[in-house]
């Protein structure tokens, strides 16, 4: 057997190592080691996962139909309850699309669809810093991609160019709103390159964008005025939506597709009808919260100005870096900021590439104006 514990000692002396932190959660303060921080590194975007007037509302709607807390099957056996298509219903209803598809996860989603939908003449071209999971997708697909330099549009054209001729269908995959720098997609400048292009499949990830961004909280696709030209737009509801799961908006015939063929939907225990009507409860009031998005907007900035030059100036959104470097250093920094009651955590590689450790400040909508600038004062 392979010598693992030697390989974790590698881990541990090169700053990599990782473990599972111990922690109590007080709404957007969070408790370790009997001490109680600022939570700086939450998905929890709109704060709704601590919200009990949310949670006391929604139970009492449930106590009118008792959704069980299992599916115990997958949804093409037995665990297709109602309130599934309800909440695809809902989805297509407002983001005014054909047709709407649930995954159990945004991992699942992104492993799950690109598989189904490429074959041997197709060939995807993804933006460098895709999430791992959009990674694993494409290599299970086994299909030949390129990954073009991050939000250069005039490289992703150069490999349009290329393959355009060669293949039967090109697929274009980003992030709305990348995980590690926060920085945003020019969802406007693909579609135009999709539709300049034959046969092109426009993949867009609005993990951390669905909730947060646009008018009604649909993400950057709204807010950039394009939903109508993406052809896969994907979320997930265990961010900002304060719930779990994932979905795909897209044509009818594609969703009628992926039921056939995608094997993470296919082979999976669906989530448990309790859970989909939490998320459906969340979705329907989503629009509600734009007094929060304007919060989360305006500490955002503030954080975002402070640490201009340390990576505060690739930011547009709540997602923050603070790029130290190496990784010794920017554990020290961690530990120094949580003494100072600042639950903040260090990002190393392979997450973001060596040499680029930083600390990844994840703003909510539950921290004020006053946290941000004691924040900064520490910084």
């Amino acid at each position: 057997m392979k010598d693992y514990n030697s390989i974790l000692n590698q881990l541990k002396a090169t700053g990599s190592y990782r473990q599972l932190p111990a922690v109590t959660h007080h709404g957007y303060r969070i408790e370790k080691e009997g001490q109680t921080m600022l939570n700086l590194s939450s998905n929890d975007y709109l704060g709704l996962a601590s919200r009990s007037d949310l949670q006391k509302a929604f139970l009492e709607e449930w106590k009118e139909q008792e959704y069980p807390f299992s599916s115990s099957s997958s949804r093409l056996l037995t665990g297709n309850f109602t309130v599934y298509t309800e909440l695809e219903q809902l989805l297509a209803e407002r983001f005014n699309r054909e047709a709407a598809l649930l995954f159990n996860s945004g991992y699942h989603a992104n492993t799950g669809i690109l598989p189904a939908l490429a074959d041997k003449q197709t060939v995807i071209l993804a933006d460098k810093l895709v999430h791992a999971s959009i990674i694993d997708g494409i290599l299970l697909s086994g299909v030949p991609f390129q990954r073009y330099r991050h939000n250069d549009y005039n490289h992703l054209e150069t490999l349009l160019k290329r393959f355009a001729g060669e293949c039967e269908q090109l697929f274009i995959v980003t992030e709305s709103i990348f995980s590690m720098d926060g920085d945003i997609a020019d969802l406007r400048r693909l579609v135009e390159l999709k539709k300049t292009y034959p046969n092109v499949v426009l993949y867009v990830d609005e993990a951390h964008a669905i909730g947060v961004r646009g008018k009604n909280g649909l993400g950057i696709a709204e807010e950039q005025g394009c939903i109508a030209d993406i052809d896969l737009l994907v979320g997930t509801f265990g961010k900002a939506l304060a719930s779990m799961g994932a979905y795909v908006i897209c044509d009818r015939t594609i969703r009628e597709y992926l039921v056939n063929y995608m094997r993470p939907l296919i082979f999976s225990t669906a989530l448990p009808p309790f859970q989909i009507a939490w998320t459906r409860f969340i979705f329907e009031r989503l629009p509600d919260f734009t007094p929060l998005r304007e919060r989360l907007a305006q500490t955002s900035h503030l954080l975002a100005e402070a640490l201009e030059g340390k990576g505060g100036e690739i930011s547009e959104s709540h997602i923050i870096p603070y790029i130290i470097g190496e990784n010794t250093d920017c554990i020290l920094k961690t530990e120094e900021l949580q003494r100072k009651g600042f639950y903040c955590l260090p990002v190393r590689p392979p997450t973001v590439p060596k040499g680029t450790s930083r600390i990844r400040f994840s703003l909510t909508a539950d921290v004020t104006v006053t946290d941000i600038q004691q924040l900064i004062q520490s910084l």
